[in-house]
């Protein structure tokens, strides 16, 4: 695997070395001794998996508070999405920041997403499949999230939102005197 690094502070993007011959590629997808070894989070205790039918979908911005907070790995295994991850941390020197990242069956990228990050992706295909395994199990009570067009942001999402839930249409816009509470 390699492991590199993104313009935010310890969100990493990590792509799979494929071993390709007649029959296609084998490759590891998650390594606990390599994820150690670069100092990243190596106990997952959920994986989740989102189907998506509409191209356009938008599911986020979403993050779970203390103690709840979870390190996220995304992967699109079928179709593909643009990723976009919020650093929404008081303490960190890209708090506020946000970047996104093309995952696609084809690309085969795994995203890192650290505790204390929001988190939401777009569909660019429809039938869209994201895995993503979590440190923490998702726990009521506990969520929280941004809104997706929140002016604080200024998010460039790549399509016009086709399909978005209530609930993600509902969140408060950022009150930057309060911050947000992860």
């Amino acid at each position: 695997m390699k492991f590199s690094k993104t313009s935010l502070q310890d969100a990493v993007v990590i792509d799979m070395v494929r071993n390709e011959d007649e029959r296609g590629f084998f490759a590891r997808s998650f390594c606990e001794k390599e994820f150690a070894d670069a100092g990243l989070e190596t106990r997952f205790v959920q994986q989740n998996h989102s189907y998506n039918r509409h191209r356009g979908t938008l599911r986020g911005m979403h993050f779970q508070k203390a103690p709840a907070g979870e390190v996220k790995l995304v992967r699109c295994v079928k179709g593909a999405v643009v990723d976009i991850i919020i650093d929404l941390r008081a303490a960190s020197p890209t708090y506020l920041k946000w970047e996104k990242f093309e995952l696609s069956e084809e690309n085969g990228r795994t995203l890192y997403v650290p505790i204390g990050f929001g988190h939401g992706f777009q569909t660019l295909r429809d039938e869209t499949h994201v895995l993503y395994s979590v440190s923490h199990p998702y726990t009521p009570g506990v969520e929280g999230g941004v809104l997706w067009n929140d002016p604080v942001f200024a998010i460039d999402w790549p399509l016009p939102v086709e399909v978005i839930s209530d609930k993600d249409q509902g969140w408060a816009p950022v009150d930057l005197e309060k911050g947000i509470e992860i």
